[in-house]
């Protein structure tokens, strides 16, 4: 596959962070050293067998004026909001929230011990999307469909691979690419993703490299100029996650739970939440 490849510009380590009713994740993007990525705010990885670790969850609580993706690797996740939407993520599947204007909602284990494993991100929304409907899609494992390669497995989430294959989501404005890559020793995944859409890429267990850049588990790499990334497998294998957006460029005031362009927005946001108009 030809084309000019993205190196990474830089490497950050996630931070020990904790999240919900205490429970502990690493926190890849939202971090002192790494704070927004336009369009993307935070990125979390949890990941545990210990139940003290991830049983509370995260009990009802609003938000205004972005997206969450909830992807799981390992584990089960109850989602429930007042919007009437409600449905348990599982190995593979998907959650894509749309906070929008406003919305109330808990994401709960369905377990009591066991690994539970996934990633959250939180993509920003345009100030004309902000205080629109909210929304939610959820897709199983089922309904997110693989790209096969020698020795790599993409599971596209949201976008539409060189290849043909497409994600289930449909809709968002900075046309998002998601996909969990997992990968063979030694593989190599190439994809054209051109420099102006911001690209990530988040490891969740093995290690890869790009351009010999080294990137480890627990770690996130941001790539820089291009028109191609090109990923290659540590000796262990590698599983990830890739993601790509459009910039918005709009400024970002962030109050808690609200992600809006002004402070004042952020204010309203809390005032409309306390008066229960979400």
């Amino acid at each position: 596959m030809a084309g000019i490849y993205r190196p990474l510009v830089k490497v950050t380590r996630g931070m020990a962070a904790s999240d919900g009713a205490g429970v502990k994740m690493t926190r890849l993007l939202g971090t002192p050293e790494l704070r927004v990525l336009d369009p993307f705010l935070m990125l979390d990885k949890f990941h545990s067998d210990n139940p003290d670790d991830y049983i509370a969850g995260f009990p009802e609580h609003p938000h205004r004026g972005f997206e969450t993706v909830t992807y799981m690797v390992a584990g089960r996740m109850r989602h429930k909001d007042n919007k009437g939407h409600e449905g348990v993520i599982e190995p593979g599947g998907v959650q894509w929230m749309t906070a929008a204007g406003g919305i109330v909602h808990s994401e709960m284990p369905e377990q009591e011990d066991g690994l539970m494993s996934g990633f959250q991100l939180w993509i920003n929304l345009p100030a004309a999307e902000k205080m629109k409907p909210a929304g939610y899609q959820e897709y199983d494992a089922a309904d997110v469909p693989a790209d096969v390669r020698p020795g790599v497995t993409a599971k596209i989430v949201a976008g539409r691979t060189s290849t043909g294959v497409e994600g289930p989501v449909k809709g968002v404005t900075v046309e998002p690419f998601y996909a969990e890559l997992v990968m063979e020793p030694g593989s190599v995944f190439e994809e054209p993703i051109l420099a102006d859409k911001t690209t990530i890429l988040a490891i969740h267990t093995g290690a890869v490299s790009v351009s010999g850049i080294a990137l480890p588990e627990a770690h996130l790499g941001v790539f820089g100029p291009g028109d191609t990334v090109r990923i290659e497998a540590g000796p262990d294998g590698a599983r990830a996650i890739l993601a790509a957006g459009y910039p918005i460029g709009e400024p970002i005031a962030w109050g808690g739970p609200f992600v809006m362009n002004t402070e004042g927005e952020v204010r309203q946001a809390m005032l409309d939440y306390q008066m229960g108009r979400f």
